[in-house]
């Protein structure tokens, strides 16, 4: 088995072991199991059954997860992504209200357009097109935006009225507290160069809840999963014929394309996966794994399929194969059996976890080129975008903009892809019209 593995998935020649990549893949399965009881949440307000959208969710998220370790060989995980659920839920069927069969519908044609345009090399061509200064930040935007949410799911920054967010009281707080003690378990560990440090601090805050009554006892381990049937294939494409149709075909598309291309070259970009160029290896397989998890997730009865940032905190454990992303994709089959041992993990927990990786990101700022107002502005601001909008996509669009039209008004203006230039059409015409 260890050498069939190497012959696979190349692990000395990308300086990695076993051990390593299930770690690794350990890591990056619970910072991202949330989605496995959030995803069947939102979704259920559809009246989509939630059992039968927990197994979609799971088994949707490994089939995708599966195509992005053996096609691309990459350690990134895919599930249905977080903003296009809530986008699915509560802008179509209870906003338009139109069927969840026919929403559904909608993310499937998305996906078949993701086919076709990575059999083309759009995609591939779009992620390479990129500059070197706007994957820097996008990479930190990405780490940013992170540890924004780790410190939201930790309940350490919460709503204000008066300045929009604010400091939580951390008196007898104990989740916030048990957060801030295991990202500074987590720091400390780093420091001392443990390997698996973020999964030990997650394991920590867990177990250190219980007599808290902030982690819940599971009442048992394993249940059976429920039937899908109910949601299987039920895509209704009664309405593609009108203009209403596509209007949420764009929208799904629109946010998960740079969705997945912030994703995949803001990771990549922080472990220097990149080549001399500063291209993606292999993009077209891995955004060919997210268009096909796309297509089958419709089919399971799931809104879009999409690589999770997530995915940073395997990487920043060592995980750097394909080997992550197959254990990731093992364990969110078993959680359709596990699904009760999995969800005794509190947010508390997997924060500190987000919040390390957010810091590891970041970091990626030591290579911009301060002196280069061009370079360094659009960086910047695809930086703070992504954060105060909470959107990878919103932060892609204001650096890609701001980068063409500096560099056009700085007599630069060969210096930008062409490339670039139509996304910044694309990106102007989706401002006006969305």
């Amino acid at each position: 088995m260890s050498s069939w593995l190497e012959k696979q998935f190349k692990l000395a020649e990308n300086g990695t072991d076993i051990r390593t990549e299930l770690l690794a893949g350990l890591t990056t399965f619970m910072t991202m199991a949330y989605i496995i009881f959030v995803n069947p949440g939102i979704l259920s307000a559809t009246g989509m059954p939630f059992g039968s959208l927990l197994v979609a969710t799971c088994v949707g998220s490994a089939f995708a997860t599966v195509l992005m370790a053996f096609l691309a060989n990459y350690p990134f995980a895919l599930a249905p992504g977080m903003g296009l659920n809530a986008f699915f839920t509560f802008a179509v069927v209870l906003g338009m209200k139109l069927p969840w069969q026919v929403a559904l519908a909608a993310v499937f044609v998305e996906g078949i357009i993701f086919i076709a345009l990575t059999l083309t090399k759009v995609r591939e061509a779009v992620v390479n097109s990129m500059p070197k200064s706007l994957k820097i930040g996008v990479s930190a935007g990405i780490g940013l935006f992170i540890t924004f949410i780790g410190l939201q799911s930790a309940k350490i920054i919460v709503d204000n009225e008066a300045v929009l967010v604010g400091l939580t009281s951390l008196r007898d707080n104990v989740p916030a507290i048990l957060a801030l003690a295991g990202l500074l378990l987590m720091v400390v560990l780093e420091a001392h160069k443990v390997t698996g440090g973020i999964l030990i601090g997650i394991i920590a805050v867990t177990i250190a809840g219980i007599p808290f009554g902030v982690t819940k006892m599971p009442e048992g381990v394993i249940s059976m999963p429920p039937s899908i049937a109910p949601i299987f294939c039920k895509m209704d494409f009664s309405l593609i014929a009108t203009p209403q149709f596509w209007v949420i075909v764009f929208t799904f598309f629109f946010v998960d394309f740079f969705d997945t291309i912030g994703t995949l070259v803001g990771v990549a970009n922080r472990v220097n996966m990149l080549d001399e160029k500063g291209n993606l290896p292999r993009a077209r397989h891995a955004l060919m794994a997210d268009a096909v998890g796309t297509v089958a997730g419709a089919a399971l009865g799931t809104s879009t399929v999409t690589t999770f940032v997530e995915s940073a905190s395997g990487v920043e454990q060592g995980g750097r194969t394909g080997l992550t992303a197959l254990t990731v994709a093992v364990l969110f089959l078993l959680a359709t059996f596990l699904s009760p041992l999995i969800a005794i993990v509190p947010s508390c927990a997997t924060a500190p976890a987000l919040i390390m990786v957010g810091g590891y990101m970041m970091m990626g700022f030591k290579d911009l080129e301060y002196s280069d107002w061009t370079e360094f502005f659009p960086a910047i601001i695809a930086f703070f975008m992504m954060p105060l909008a909470y959107s990878i996509a919103t932060g892609i669009e204001f650096g890609v903009v701001s980068y063409v039209l500096l560099k056009i008004l700085t007599g630069r203006a060969k210096e930008v892809n062409w490339l670039l230039y139509v996304l910044v059409i694309l990106f102007v015409l989706n401002l006006a019209f969305l």
